[in-house]
C-alpha cells in the first residue's frame, strides 16, 4: 500500500494550498470542439466545417463551389484554389448524377451558401465514369484522378453560391 502523501507527491500536489491555482487553471481549459461525422447510406463521410447562411442546395440546382480533392492517404489531387495565391477559379456544377460524381452531389445537396465540408468519397459513388465532374484540366491531376479511381477521395467543399 502506497501512502497517500506519496502518492500526492509523485502528482505534484505535495503542497495542496500552493497548487490550488493551478487546479482551478486546469479545470477553466475546454476541449476542442468535436466535429461530427455523418455517415449517409451510400458509404459517404460527412463533416460540416463550416455552417453557411444563404440559399439551400436541391437536387437539380447549379451549384457554384470551390474544392480541394485529395487521396484517402493525402495526396493532393486538384483544387480549384491556388495554395501559393489564395486565388479561386471556382466551377459551375448541376446537382444531377449525369454531370457530378453521385458522392460529391450528396455532400452539397442540404449545404447552404457559405457553408464548408470536407467529405469521404468512396469509390462506388466515386469516377465512375471520366465524364464525371469536376474533373481537371490540367493532364497530370487528370491522369492522377482518373488513375485512382478505386480509391476513397477526401473533397473539402466549399458552397459559394446557389444559382
Amino acid at each position: 500500500m502506497v501512502p497517500r502523501r506519496l502518492l500526492l507527491h509523485s502528482f505534484g500536489f505535495i503542497h495542496v494550498s500552493l497548487n490550488v491555482p493551478l487546479i482551478a487553471e486546469a479545470l477553466e481549459t475546454k476541449e476542442p470542439e468535436v466535429i461530427r461525422t455523418q455517415k449517409l447510406d451510400s458509404g459517404v463521410r460527412i463533416q460540416d466545417i463550416v455552417d453557411g447562411e444563404g440559399k439551400e442546395a436541391h437536387e437539380g440546382d447549379l451549384v457554384k463551389i470551390n474544392y480541394v480533392c485529395r487521396r484517402s492517404n493525402g495526396y493532393f489531387v486538384h483544387s480549384t484554389v491556388d495554395q501559393f495565391s489564395g486565388e479561386s477559379a471556382p466551377v459551375i456544377l448541376p446537382l444531377n448524377e449525369k454531370e457530378i460524381i453521385k458522392g460529391l452531389k450528396e455532400v452539397i445537396i442540404g449545404m447552404k451558401a457559405g457553408g464548408k465540408r470536407r467529405a469521404l468519397i468512396p469509390p462506388s459513388v466515386g469516377y465512375v465514369n471520366e465524364n464525371l465532374g469536376p474533373i481537371p484540366d490540367e493532364f497530370g491531376p487528370r491522369r492522377s484522378l482518373l488513375s485512382h479511381v478505386k480509391e476513397p477521395l477526401i473533397f473539402e467543399v466549399q458552397l459559394i453560391k446557389v444559382l
